[in-house]
């Protein structure tokens, strides 16, 4: 298997605190051997283009990662414009994740018509990759239009384009029209064979990536007990999805994780038992999460993008899982 920044496992940069000290993380994962720094963009919290050029100034080899942004709340004649800036910062050094977010921030929180997502997706790709690749553009769709369109200053080199999706026809639409798929966190190696399968048709290069909870540590108990309050949030929040159903979480179990999310309630963590965590989860000693990276590497996971709960000093698991993870994910992906 051909190796690049997938050989190496990834870091979300997430949490409180990120915008002042997202270029002392993304420096320590450069410096531990991390391949690749991601931002989220989850409204409203910190936006994701100026954490990425803050940690694109202070990073030389790793890749720089969108996961991901939406053409909704920026036109994708921005989205463009904007990834064409970042790219100039870090050339070569750039994936875009594009995603059609939800309703509920992009239509009832700002008042921004959301329809028909999966054309909206289709559409913005165009466009932005057109405008990427240096053209000009006139282009008229159901839902964005550009007139007259150049980039003044594209970037360098082609920047990978990825779908963050999970249903059957956004998968088939990303093994059409992307570059790969960024997987949801809680994104279980069932859900990622699903992903392998439904986008077989891609072409060889395409890459399947995933956001992953990590924490370890010499007291796999411990690690375990750190992860069990940001499992317990994102089961409330993905509570009746196919990514759960692929995990083999049915929604009756997920559903006291609903209800204190909806509530308002701190996340219902003392419920999340150690099956739980090993459908979806990577944490123990570092022989345990060496060992849960093998399920990842066999079901076709190209990169692990490690979420790394709050209760674990980040700091500290940068290093650790730079040094005692990373290299045995090399192993698994480049053997």
């Amino acid at each position: 298997m051909d190796c690049g920044w997938t050989d190496s496992l990834g870091l979300a940069l997430m949490g409180h605190g990120v915008p002042g000290r997202a270029t002392e993380w993304a420096r320590a994962a450069e410096q531990s051997g991390l391949g690749s720094v991601w931002i989220m963009e989850d409204y409203f919290r910190p936006g994701a283009y100026a954490v990425a050029a803050a940690a694109a100034a202070v990073s030389v080899r790793g890749v720089i990662g969108l996961g991901v942004v939406n053409p909704y709340t920026r036109h994708p004649a921005v989205v463009a414009m904007e990834t064409a800036t970042l790219a100039a910062i870090a050339p070569g050094r750039v994936v875009l994740g594009l995603g059609s977010s939800n309703r509920h921030w992009i239509e009832h929180q700002m008042g921004i018509p959301f329809k028909t997502p999966l054309r909206g997706l289709r559409e913005s790709v165009e466009i932005v990759r057109r405008l990427l690749n240096g053209e000009r553009v006139t282009y008229a769709g159901e839902l964005f239009a550009v007139n007259d369109v150049k980039l003044e200053a594209p970037p360098p080199s082609r920047v990978p384009i990825m779908l963050g999706v999970k249903g059957p026809r956004a998968l088939a639409l990303a093994a059409e029209i992307a570059d790969g798929v960024h997987c949801s966190i809680l994104a279980s190696p069932a859900h990622v064979r699903r992903v392998r399968a439904t986008t077989a048709g891609a072409r060889g290069d395409f890459k399947v990536i995933a956001y992953i909870p990590v924490a370890v540590s010499d007291d796999g108990a411990r690690a375990r007990q750190w992860m069990r309050p940001l499992v317990a949030h994102y089961l409330g929040l993905l509570h009746g999805q196919s990514i759960l159903e692929d995990a083999g979480i049915a929604a009756a179990r997920s559903q006291p994780f609903r209800e204190a999310f909806i509530a308002g309630r701190a996340a219902a963590a003392d419920l999340v038992t150690n099956d739980l965590l090993d459908a979806v989860a990577i944490a123990g000693t570092p022989a345990e999460c060496r060992s849960a990276l093998e399920r990842w590497a066999e079901a076709g996971l190209d990169a692990v993008i490690a979420v790394v709960p709050e209760a674990g000093d980040l700091a500290v698991q940068i290093e650790r899982i730079g040094r005692e993870l990373s290299p045995a994910w090399r192993q698994l992906r480049c053997r």
